[in-house]
């Protein structure tokens, strides 16, 4: 039976690769809002988004402590005894620059990380936080910034109350690489109004940039959130699993090699989702990937400009 990293550069190879053993993502919630709830940009956050559909809040534990038990669930689960220090709730460099290096420090400091990752917005990346983060790197941990961009089409953000657009992301890009930070943009498959032709122009623009990591989604309706009402109220149509499965499988082959995926699919606790209902597990929609990719005897890269590699 065909594995996806027969097909695809994954981060967990990446990582393997560095380290010569398996290193996982441990998420952490500390407690960080967004400028689009804020207030600062605007109310609500973006249509979409509920944090509690893939990373419940529960009785706030100590930076530290959240990553000891990850590091402790992880070991259980996998073996491994290393992990990446993912701060992922809300948008994780949103706070004054003294509070973000506590925050980071704290994680950094459990024996076992050995690096970091940061989820974030494009709108919130300054050059203060850049040197942070590149003191980190260059203290010899992993390094990554996460950038949320979901579309690079002005109208599909505005639509979805992003708050930012995509001049702003371009920006951050450049920003970030003058520090020579690795950037992992987030794109979702899905979003109103889009198609197709949509998430491979998206791509297309985000790759022309020079990122080093991509993480892509399908749009999944969780409670609480206005695309929710809108699912209800019959102003939006979910993405089909044989859509996504295939437009991932167009995007894998238009990405260069040295890109590395993080994620091609994403899921949503039972309980709050809504739709589509694929979106509850990972692993049907990885093992039809990796089936469409060997159904096309094809690869990653395989059909970067247009040109079988």
């Amino acid at each position: 039976m065909a594995v996806l990293s027969e097909f695809v550069e994954t981060f967990g190879q990446q990582l393997l690769r560095r380290f010569g053993e398996r290193v996982h993502k441990v998420a952490i919630d500390a407690a960080f809002t967004c400028p689009n709830r804020d207030g600062s940009r605007g109310w609500g956050g973006c249509s979409f988004c509920n944090n509690r559909s893939f990373h419940p809040r529960v009785v706030a534990l100590p930076i530290g402590a959240q990553v000891r038990a990850g590091l402790h669930c992880v070991a259980r689960r996998t073996r491994a005894r290393k992990a990446i220090a993912y701060f992922q709730t809300y948008t994780n460099t949103y706070a004054p620059i003294a509070h973000l290096a506590a925050s980071y420090a704290q994680a950094l400091a459990v024996p076992g990380v050995v690096g970091l990752s940061v989820g974030t917005r494009p709108d919130c990346i300054s050059p203060p936080v850049a040197a942070l983060l590149a003191s980190y790197r260059d203290q010899g941990f992993a390094v990554w910034v996460e950038l949320g961009l979901q579309s690079s089409f002005d109208a599909t953000l505005m639509r979805v109350n992003r708050g930012h657009g995509f001049a702003e992301y371009c920006e951050a890009v450049a920003l970030l690489q003058g520090y020579g930070l690795p950037i992992c943009t987030h794109l979702i498959v899905g979003l109103p109004g889009e198609d197709r032709d949509h998430a491979l122009e998206s791509l297309s623009r985000v790759l022309a940039l020079g990122v080093a990591g991509l993480k892509i989604h399908p749009l999944h309706v969780v409670r609480g959130t206005q695309m929710a009402r809108d699912l209800r109220a019959g102003r939006y149509q979910p993405l089909s699993f044989g859509s996504y499965v295939a437009t991932v499988a167009d995007l894998i082959e238009r990405t260069p090699r040295q890109v590395v995926f993080h994620r091609l699919t994403g899921t949503a606790k039972a309980a709050l989702l809504l739709a589509p209902e694929w979106c509850s597990g990972k692993w049907r929609v990885l093992n039809a990937i990796t089936a469409e990719l060997a159904r096309r005897g094809t690869r990653q890269g395989a059909k970067v400009c247009g040109v079988p590699a």
